[in-house]
């Protein structure tokens, strides 16, 4: 099979039952392909995430050692999160916008094809990583927004679905209560629960024997955020960034504060100058610190907000890198576990934002 495959053939194809499904892989860039030996291994298989990417990581290493690619093994992997409507950060079940509607972004970068795929403002369609990678086969653009991506994504065979769980309305509904004293709403009691305005991210970057790397990362944003607000996550460059002869870096955090270093981009530029995976990360921090509004920094310099990177190189080596103390998701070939993150500072401002 071809590399890439016309709307109106994949259509034809679809109509016709003879669509191509690997591993269950809907969509797959590739048939499998069997592993060399590992005598002839070109690099350390490794996949990586941002900490709620356990499973995630999981699912595209074993997909990788199957002979998967490593695009749609990360994709595969980080869809565990979007089907899931206890994740509050990631596709079904993400919190909502300032109005109540759910809208997703996502893009993936093809180490192999030098290729990219995003959606920015996807309402309606679970697995927003999913329908970046059809962008990115079928068409000759990058991003597609809104309205567009879900026209999109429907003419190929996607459910329009309602996102909004039970529980992300009700934490939805409790925001807006508080949202002003001057407005209509009454104020929520004191002792009921009330959620801080999180943000929330899934990154996945791995690399396969043969030295091929792919990433995704996807978001259903900032909760609460203004209709429209993009992001970080479907900004090929910012959110996600592969280079097949360097590596791949991806973040999770402060969209804003990302997007104005390049940093996935920037990480990737660091290890391509000779940086190792963490120290790449670490040094995109503290890029980000130093163009950094002083409206967003405490006044002994350091930031209000969190941001984390995480990366691998061609060689299989990985590290991931914060703002503060946290965690990240890894398979080295063993297992799925969470290491500690490396980090700038010890400890975050008392109020943060």
């Amino acid at each position: 099979m071809r590399e890439t495959l016309s709307r109106r053939e994949f259509l034809a194809a679809t109509t016709s039952g003879a669509a191509v499904v690997t591993l269950g892989i809907p969509h797959a860039l590739r048939p499998p392909m069997p592993l060399p030996p590992s005598s002839g291994w070109a690099a350390k298989p490794i996949a990586i995430s941002s900490a709620n990417g356990l499973r995630a990581v999981q699912k595209a290493f074993d997909l990788i050692m199957r002979g998967a690619d490593t695009l749609d093994a990360v994709i595969e992997g980080v869809k565990i999160q979007e089907l899931d409507p206890n994740d509050h950060s990631v596709g079904y079940g993400g919190l909502p916008n300032a109005e109540g509607v759910v809208q997703l972004d996502a893009s993936c970068m093809h180490g192999p094809t030098r290729r990219a795929g995003a959606v920015g403002a996807l309402e309606g369609i679970k697995t927003p990583s999913e329908v970046a990678k059809l962008v990115m086969k079928y068409t000759n653009h990058i991003l597609l927004v809104g309205e567009g991506a879900k026209r999109f994504a429907l003419q190929y065979g996607f459910k329009e679905e309602n996102l909004l769980t039970d529980e992300a309305r009700e934490i939805w509904l409790h925001w807006r209560a508080n949202l002003n004293p001057d407005d209509d709403y009454l104020d929520v009691p004191e002792a009921e629960h009330m959620v801080a305005r999180p943000t929330g991210t899934i990154n996945c970057n791995a690399v396969a024997p043969n030295g091929d790397v792919s990433s995704v990362t996807t978001t259903s944003g900032l909760a609460f955020k203004i209709p429209g607000r993009v992001g970080d996550s479907p900004i090929v460059g910012a959110g996600e960034y592969t280079d097949n002869d360097i590596g791949a870096a991806g973040s999770t955090g402060r969209g804003e504060s990302n997007i104005m270093v390049c940093g996935g981009f920037l990480t990737v530029e660091h290890m391509r100058r000779g940086l190792k995976p963490t120290d790449a990360c670490l040094e995109t921090l503290r890029r980000v610190v130093k163009m950094s509004e002083s409206r967003l920094l405490t006044p002994d310099g350091r930031p209000k907000f969190s941001l984390n990177y995480y990366a691998i190189n061609k060689r299989g080596e990985f590290g991931a890198a914060s703002l503060y103390p946290s965690r990240f998701a890894v398979h080295d070939g063993t297992e799925a576990k969470l290491l500690d993150t490396a980090h700038l500072y010890e400890r975050e401002p008392a109020a943060t934002h």
